[in-house]
């Protein structure tokens, strides 16, 4: 029989509680949104697969939580992820802050050379905003990784976003066996936007 996939990847969301990591990937894996979810009690993971250069990426989606107390439950699942998105919120400017936090963690317990992508999430609640695009794009920068705005609620970039970073992996995975550990160059990365389709299942 057929396989269903060509490849698995294993993403993990992290970042401060309530910053709305359960609700993206609800929205990218059930394409649904509720806003009454209860926090996160440790971990859990949702799976989706997508359409990426050709391949079908079969995305194993984890969800963490964010509460201190559960840091130890959730370091332990940092070493087998291929990629890592730090989620903060664009109405707490503490969860922002933290991202440094949580990046000093990836550095503690991930595998070297894991991809990472920051998510700025609640981008419908611009009334409320708190932390400027200019701020994260800055520090993305700073980090050399992509960054999107998204928003759970009415489903802006969330697809894109996970799209983005799966495919960063697929193309570093293929540099890797081809012998070269350098991550392409950034032209070959074209993040998904309004312009570049990405085809999903």
């Amino acid at each position: 029989m057929a396989k269903a996939y060509d490849h698995l990847f294993k993403l993990l969301l992290i970042g401060d509680s309530g910053v709305g990591k359960t609700c993206l990937i609800i929205r990218f894996a059930e394409d649904n949104f509720n806003n009454t979810y209860i926090s996160t009690i440790g971990i859990d993971f949702k799976i989706r697969t997508v359409n990426i250069e050709g391949k079908k990426i079969k995305l194993q989606v984890w969800d963490t939580a964010g509460q201190e107390r559960f840091k130890t439950i959730t370091t332990a699942y940092y070493r087998g992820a291929m990629g890592i998105i730090l989620v903060y919120d664009i109405t707490d400017e503490k969860s922002f802050e933290n991202i440094q936090n949580w990046m000093k963690s990836i550095k503690e317990h991930a595998s070297a050379g894991v991809e990472r992508l920051l998510l700025g999430n609640k981008c419908d609640m611009e009334a409320k905003r708190r932390v400027q695009k200019e701020q994260a794009d800055k520090l993305a920068q700073e980090h050399g990784i992509r960054f999107f705005e998204t928003s759970a609620k009415s489903s802006v970039n969330v697809a894109e976003a996970f799209s983005s970073l799966a495919r960063d992996i697929l193309l570093k995975s293929g540099s890797r066996r081809r012998g070269n550990d350098n991550k392409p160059p950034s032209t070959d990365l074209k993040p998904c936007d309004k312009n570049t389709k990405c085809s999903l299942s």
